[in-house]
């Protein structure tokens, strides 16, 4: 029978041994492998591509496979020359709380289905509220990433917003409606967008406001701003990390009620350091704020956080009901999230936070700024474009022309001593590197360099 199989597995110490065996080698290896997989590694991926077999197949048999094959395929973003998509690596203590809490295998619905995770949620919110300085009412939804978190925002604005019509969008829908205005930059992230199309306002209605050479919202292009606006301010342009004006911007939002909410993915960790929250100054006087811990705070994937200083309009917008559901006397963290059984991301996210403390956030946080002014000057002495001001952690590069700039991109993606991606900026193609991991050193930078200079030659 297939359950004493199982209890077989669950008993067989060597296969959790294993594991961590494969996992502790991993980690040695990674700061020194390739950066991309290899071809021959990729090609390899194909042994996966089988019929569900009949038969039972052991863990340690699974296992194997994973490491022998799915490990090589892999991206060392964990280590310090990976430089692509503002991904993050993990601290030490967030993997071993998340290997710990995997055991666990919580359910974070309620306080009924986990104890701990309702208490760690609890504990972080304040956390966090404390860390970027928040209004002390603002609460904190624990969701997969950036993304969710701005849908999860977004919709609190609508509830609220429709609310003060006498619109009850829960048991009503949009379908007549009063209108949401939505102002919005055009250099907003495309998650913004993806939000705004599933809560059904669609991007049609969005009030378009020009940007700077930075990327930085022009406040004097603002439209008359009022009670039915949601206004979608950015900290941490995903191409130049440049931070939109928040405090007067958000001050002249109040003056009119209108709704602010802040994407700040991985940008609004300016907070927690001593030297860079002057670019976030003012961004308490929000609404909402989105931001991942996956990212510059290095987390494990996936973790985001949703933060809302209107408890009554976020737990509204997302909350459900049910027969079998069982209120807790504390905190249920479905009523702050889109989703209803979530796996208890909170754990590392809480392991993160307390073995890096408020200095080390601080130390890291300014440690990756000071890692991207590095990158770009030597960048800039070999004779390579820099294309923003280096007020964060991203660096934008560029050729003499887009060919040049393809060519050279190519020829760094092929020497795999570092990797980072294409963007576009200004309508023309750039190289975007983001320094967003504890284990970037001077060195991983110096050595990035090199492979720079020597790629440029080999075009």
């Amino acid at each position: 029978m297939i359950q004493e199989k199982l209890f077989r597995d669950l008993e067989n110490d060597d296969t959790f041994d294993r594991a961590n065996v494969y996992g502790r080698q991993y980690l040695k290896d990674v700061f020194s492998r390739a950066i991309f997989p290899e071809k021959n590694a990729i090609k390899n991926l194909s042994v996966f591509e089988e019929e569900l077999t009949e038969k039972f197949t052991s863990s340690e048999e699974i296992l194997e496979l994973l490491n022998n094959y799915g490990s090589p395929a892999t991206v060392a973003q964990f280590g310090g020359r990976y430089f692509g998509f503002v991904n993050g690596s993990m601290i030490p203590a967030g993997l071993a709380a998340r290997l710990l809490a995997d055991f666990w295998d919580q359910n974070a619905a309620m306080q009924v289905t986990s104890p701990i995770i309702s208490k760690l949620e609890e504990v972080v919110q304040s956390w966090l509220v404390d860390l970027f300085n928040l209004p002390e009412n603002t609460v904190a939804g624990f969701v997969s990433g950036t993304s969710m978190a701005t849908f999860s925002g977004l919709a609190a604005a609508r509830f609220r917003i429709l609310g003060s019509k006498g619109w009850d969008v829960n048991k009503k829908g949009l379908f007549q409606a009063p209108q949401v205005r939505i102002v919005l930059s055009r250099q907003a992230h495309s998650t913004v967008l993806k939000a705004i199309g599933l809560l059904g306002f669609g991007t049609d209605c969005i009030e378009w406001v020009n940007a700077d050479s930075q990327g930085r919202i022009i406040p004097e292009d603002l439209p008359e701003l009022d009670e039915n606006t949601i206004l979608i301010l950015q900290a941490g342009n995903v191409n130049t990390g440049s931070f939109d004006e928040l405090e007067s911007i958000c001050r002249q939002a109040k003056e009119s009620n209108t709704w602010v909410h802040i994407d700040g993915a991985f940008g609004l960790w300016a907070a927690a350091s001593d030297k860079l929250k002057y670019l976030v100054k003012g961004m308490e006087l929000a609404d909402s704020w989105s931001v991942d811990g996956h990212k510059t705070l290095n987390t494990p994937y996936d973790n985001g956080i949703i933060l809302c200083r209107d408890e009554e309009a976020l737990v509204s917008a997302l909350q459900m009901s049910g027969s079998y559901i069982i209120a807790g006397k504390d905190r249920d963290g479905m009523n702050y999230t889109p989703e209803m059984s979530r796996r208890s991301r909170v754990v590392e996210l809480w392991a993160t936070c307390k073995s890096l403390g408020n200095n080390g956030i601080n130390d890291m946080v300014f440690n990756m700024h000071m890692l991207a002014k590095q990158f770009a000057e030597g960048l800039k002495k070999e004779g390579f474009t820099i294309l923003n001001e280096i007020c964060f952690n991203q660096v934008l590069i560029r050729c003499k022309d887009n060919n040049h700039t393809d060519k050279l991109l190519q020829k760094v993606q092929e020497l795999n001593v570092l990797w980072c991606g294409s963007s576009e900026w200004n309508g023309e193609k750039a190289i975007r590197i983001s320094i967003c991991s504890w284990a970037s050193t001077p060195d991983d930078i110096k050595m990035s360099l090199d492979s720079f200079v020597r790629a440029k030659k080999l075009i």
